[in-house]
């Protein structure tokens, strides 16, 4: 059985919904520009699979948590999974997929470079690549499961010294979404109080995943309790693709090879 961490926003957890429609809409967005073969380097729980395989003609799954392959493979035993902890992408051929996606992953990559080093050899000549990860501007405290966020710019810098294309777009959000973000945003306020030492900066990120998870858990709950419609009523159509990164929660860039 599936241990759903904060994390790992799961579409069983009610409390959830708001982060889940938020990843979803990713895949939403990358459906109509994804073509061809497809890899995509962190697959989790499958959303990707599920969204983008009708657009594509093959699609090749990674990911490093082998019980998640497992399950994936049994689920959709005609398509390819693979455990795998990247970068580089040892097992992948360089100029080999036509699109690759990767949602949520680069924020845990140490080696960031590297990583979309690998994404652009792996891809075809005329290929496109298409990644989202938080934007640091709407971030409400640190995350220890990340091993740094970015500004808009600071991820389109890194972008344009690798790919011969960046555009550099954002996933924002109606009303909704804001005002739950503004709810979420002074919850946390409140716990973060507390921490008078400022300890989620100083204290090593290992030590505060356990209550990281705890109180982050506690505090969607709480927001679901108090929210209701406000929490569960949210879409995937709640949220847009926004021209500019830093009006989105998430970055969301499409990144070109040249042909």
């Amino acid at each position: 059985m599936a241990t759903y961490t904060t994390e790992i926003a799961s579409d069983k957890l009610v409390s959830d919904n708001p982060i889940h429609q938020r990843l979803l809409k990713a895949y939403i967005a990358a459906k109509p520009l994804v073509n061809g073969e497809l890899l995509e380097i962190g697959c989790g729980e499958g959303r990707g699979v599920e969204v983008l395989r009708e657009n594509v003609t093959s699609y090749h799954g990674l990911d490093k948590i082998g019980e998640v392959i497992e399950n994936l493979q049994k689920k959709y035993p005609d398509v390819v999974f693979e455990q795998a902890v990247i970068p580089p992408l040892g097992t992948v051929a360089s100029d080999s997929f036509d699109t690759v996606v990767s949602f949520q992953v680069i924020e845990h990559i140490e080696d960031d470079r590297l990583f979309l080093e690998e994404i652009y050899r792996v891809l075809k000549p005329g290929g496109k690549a298409i990644i989202s990860t938080p934007n640091i501007r709407h971030t409400l405290s640190r995350n220890p499961w990340h091993i740094r966020e970015y500004t808009g710019k600071q991820l389109k810098d890194l972008c344009e010294s690798i790919f011969d294309k960046v555009d550099a777009k954002g996933i924002g959000g109606n009303g909704k979404v804001w005002e739950y973000h503004e709810a979420n945003r002074k919850s946390v306020q409140k716990i973060m109080r507390f921490d008078i030492f400022d300890l989620q900066y100083k204290l090593p990120a290992a030590i505060l995943r356990m209550p990281y998870e705890i109180l982050n858990r506690m505090n969607r709950n709480k927001l679901h309790k108090q929210g209701g419609e406000a929490v569960t009523g949210i879409s995937h159509d709640d949220f847009l693709v926004v021209d500019h990164p830093d009006k989105g929660l998430d970055l969301f860039y499409v990144l070109g090879k040249k042909g």
